[in-house]
């Protein structure tokens, strides 16, 4: 009986059954597969699927989790590509990372495709004889990854993007920063390096739009890129907030723009925001600025406190959002029949180069 019920469909035909359908068959497939199974539930993802999730946490976090579990023989990561390819990197050879749905991924990732990132790099170091050093955002493609390895450089995430820009500016003249200009600059001028010595690096202009004096005058160069969910939020939402709930915080991601992040009472990662939030005394009223999803998570575990959106309409992750219970299950329920589906593997030589620029992050 128990083989039966968890045949797998055809993907389709999950849209069909219930929710209680699909909880139950992906309870007992989890309970079939065992510890040969860990699910990884990012913190933008939508509760209906995080609930299944073994662990819970941002991209690196998971990963590096994931990587713990030796006796884990498929890592399925409810997330979008990037991060996907990160655990690949820092898995196990045994180890099978699969992505629910391939259709999701990351619009800032995309951002930076490798060709015009080694173009970029070209042009740059034919320009000028500084020494830069590029650091890739953990938002990034593993082939991103694998170039900033190649060139000395390191992965940042949104909690020690300080720490590793520090590094980088203190090894080399110039700071190349990717795939987000946001992150980039607010980190930048955090450690006082002033606007107009951070250059725009636009991808689509030639020589990415800048002139040799603006490449020689720059600091930091930022890529053009930045995240679709953080981009929306504006200053003006927070000086909404606060006339519309006197006392409020307003806390925001750093991946949003420079004038929302300078009109912040506080300003920190995906893990920062939650442990301020959930830490603060009851009765804290909070606008945070960061996917709805986490926002309306907070707001529900953090029920002695106000936290609302910075943004009236919501801020959704549209490609975190294609992960569906649906996708699940019928992941889950090929792996039981011996089908791995939606596999995400980084090749060797990626792999290796990719691998060097988390290892650098963490050893800095």
């Amino acid at each position: 009986m128990a083989t039966a019920t968890l045949t797998p469909l055809t993907l389709d035909s999950y849209v069909e059954l219930s929710e209680p359908e699909l909880e139950a068959r992906i309870a007992r497939a989890k309970a079939h597969l065992g510890r040969r199974l860990v699910i990884l539930g990012h913190h933008y993802q939508r509760d209906e699927v995080v609930k299944f999730a073994d662990y819970r946490g941002d991209s690196l976090r998971l990963s590096q989790l994931a990587a713990s579990r030796a006796e884990a023989e498929f890592i399925v990561f409810c997330g979008v590509h990037f991060m996907a390819e990160s655990a690949d990197i820092l898995s196990s050879e045994h180890q099978k990372v699969i992505l629910p749905d391939l259709n999701a991924g990351c619009s800032m990732a995309d951002m930076a495709a490798i060709e015009e990132v080694e173009v970029a790099w070209q042009e740059l170091t034919r320009t000028t004889t500084a020494p830069i050093v590029p650091v890739t955002y953990i938002n990034s493609t593993a082939a991103i990854k694998a170039f900033v390895g190649r060139n000395a450089g390191a992965v940042c995430t949104s909690s020690n993007a300080r720490k590793i820009m520090e590094w980088a500016l203190g090894r080399g003249e110039k700071g190349l920063f990717l795939p987000d200009e946001h992150l980039g600059r607010n980190t930048a001028y955090a450690l006082g390096v002033p606007l107009e010595r951070m250059a725009v690096w636009d991808p689509h202009e030639e020589r990415g739009g800048l002139s040799e004096e603006q490449i020689h005058d720059a600091k930091v160069i930022l890529w053009k890129g930045h995240c679709s969910v953080h981009q929306r939020f504006l200053p003006e939402h927070a000086e909404a907030a606060r006339k519309k709930f006197p006392g409020i915080r307003v806390i925001a991601h750093p991946e949003c723009r420079f004038d929302v992040c300078q009109a912040a009472d506080e300003l920190g990662s995906t893990e920062f925001i939650i442990k301020r939030v959930t830490e603060s005394p009851p009765g804290s009223k909070w606008a945070v600025g960061t996917e709805i999803h986490l926002v309306n998570r907070l707001a529900k575990e953090c029920a002695d406190k106000m936290v609302v959106s910075l943004e009236d309409c919501g801020c959704l992750c549209s490609t975190m959002f294609r992960i569906s219970p649906q996708h699940l299950c019928w992941t889950l329920e090929n792996l039981v029949a011996g089908n791995i589906v939606n596999r995400v593997s980084v090749d060797a030589e990626t792999k290796r180069w990719a691998r060097t620029a988390l290892e650098r992050m963490l050893q800095i």
